[in-house]
């Protein structure tokens, strides 16, 4: 073999070799991934929570979302959960962990209100 041949032969030999560290440490990482949390949204905007009821999976992760130009909040009629009040584009985040109906209130504004079904 010539100089130039092996040259290109141990080139040959360590590309080889790094694919098979990427493809099993790509094998790896899926192997250990976790299923991500679920998540739903609910968004605050023109004096309502939309969508107004959300049915979710027991584990799942609430976030409200004030669009509205006037601050708001939500809290539990139960008191389960509280946000501070939250002004525009602000977000409020919970985690339900056991199954159950939980009614919700803005606290400004009363007559706000909505639902998390959690089966």
């Amino acid at each position: 073999m010539t100089r130039n041949n092996v040259g290109i032969a141990s080139l040959a030999l360590a590309m080889v070799i790094a694919i098979v560290l990427v493809l099993r440490g790509a094998r790896s990482v899926a192997a250990n991934d976790q299923p991500s949390a679920a998540t739903a949204d609910v968004k605050i905007d023109n004096f309502v929570f939309g969508p107004q009821t959300v049915t979710v999976p027991m584990g799942t992760t609430v976030t409200w979302t004030n669009h509205d130009d006037i601050p708001h909040t939500s809290v539990s009629a139960e008191g389960v959960f509280k946000s501070k009040v939250m002004d525009t584009d602000d977000k409020f985040s919970y985690t339900f962990t056991k199954a159950g109906t939980y009614p919700y209130f803005c606290s400004i504004h009363p007559r706000m209100t909505g639902s998390v079904i959690v089966k």
